[in-house]
């Protein structure tokens, strides 16, 4: 079978790793003029949106796996934009809280990452980046396989 004919389940999960690669060629840029990694960028826009958090939390919303996002927050430590520390009332839980420079330098990015979001729509229009988010929505409800 020609490999460019294939159906549209050998080509699912490499189209939409490819799509994500063209929607953060325009994030790029950005963050790494502020010297942030997409993973630490989708830590401070949870932190910013929600507050402080709990690292499963985090991990969960971020899409970002327990172990990688435990060196990801010690280096965003060491780089003061969090704090982690254990919950006082279940030891277990690690919550992590923006600094004061991960709240300055996040107001700083979201005009910018606002602007990426208003040229992506230019280009693909604001009906099918609905549509777009729509069908996303369905597909990561999928149930889980059996």
């Amino acid at each position: 079978m020609d490999p460019t004919q294939r159906p549209y389940q050998y080509q699912l999960p490499q189209r939409l790793l490819r799509a994500r690669e063209a929607v953060m060629s325009y994030f790029r840029p950005v963050l790494s003029r502020h010297g942030l990694s997409e993973q630490q960028w989708r830590v401070l826009r949870l932190l910013a949106e929600r507050g402080n958090m709990e690292a499963g939390e985090i991990a969960l919303r971020a899409g970002i796996h327990p172990p990688s996002l435990s060196g990801i927050l010690a280096r965003m430590e060491r780089d003061d934009l969090v704090y982690r520390h254990r919950a006082q009332a279940d030891n277990r839980r690690l919550i992590v809280t923006p600094t004061q420079r991960a709240k300055t330098l996040t107001q700083r990015i979201i005009p910018l990452s606002n602007d990426c979001y208003r040229q992506i729509e230019a280009h693909f229009s604001q009906a099918k980046l609905q549509a777009l988010l729509a069908l996303l929505d369905e597909l990561e409800s999928l149930p889980a396989p059996s």
